[in-house]
């Protein structure tokens, strides 16, 4: 698997998530199930709707603390521009 930089929400506009992995589909799957207890159980996230794939998992580290730290408008931005209807990329990891 590679290295991925990944942002859940709970619905068009809600909630932010930003995580990093090296094993996308069963990190996402564990959020879904609910089997990750803290943020993203207590609010619902669980929509898949940005992720990018790094060669390393440093570079993958690197862009979450960016992207932590963006402004949420400069957020919103980067998700509208790859995925405009905010629609659960999930499924098509499979």
């Amino acid at each position: 698997m590679q290295p991925c930089v990944y942002i859940l929400t709970n619905k068009k506009n809600g909630t932010l998530y930003i995580g990093v992995t090296s094993d996308l589909p069963r990190r996402v799957a564990q959020h879904r199930s609910g089997s990750i207890a803290g943020f993203t159980s207590r609010y619902g996230v669980k929509r898949l709707v940005f992720f990018e794939q790094h060669e390393r998992m440093e570079g993958a580290i690197q862009r979450e603390r960016q992207l932590k730290e963006w402004r949420r408008g400069w957020k919103i931005r980067l998700i509208r521009e790859s995925n405009p209807g905010w629609r659960d990329l999930f499924p098509e990891l499979f």
